[in-house]
């Protein structure tokens, strides 16, 4: 939504501009829009590095719950092996 946002403003900003006849007006609204398409782009970029980051930590997760099952299956089959080895 914010991104929607920002694009409406950056074209409400240009289409005001350009029913004027000053060129400073222009440019300044060009260059606003400008930042605003920026700032749209930083949000963007921040929420891919925020999804990089929880798929990262997902992964440490996983990996650690798959050490602790693999742990755990080791000392299960211990136990069995020493359950057959005294029968």
């Amino acid at each position: 939504m914010k991104k929607i946002a920002l694009a409406l403003v950056a074209v409400a900003t240009l289409g005001l501009a350009a029913c004027q006849s000053d060129t400073e007006a222009n440019n300044s609204a060009a260059n606003e829009s400008e930042t605003t398409e920026e700032a749209s782009s930083d949000v963007g970029n921040a929420t891919d590095a925020e999804n990089a980051a929880a798929n990262a930590l997902d992964v440490v997760v996983n990996t650690g719950s798959d050490a602790a099952n693999t742990v755990g299956n080791a000392a299960d089959d211990a136990g069995n092996a020493i359950g057959n080895a005294t029968r």
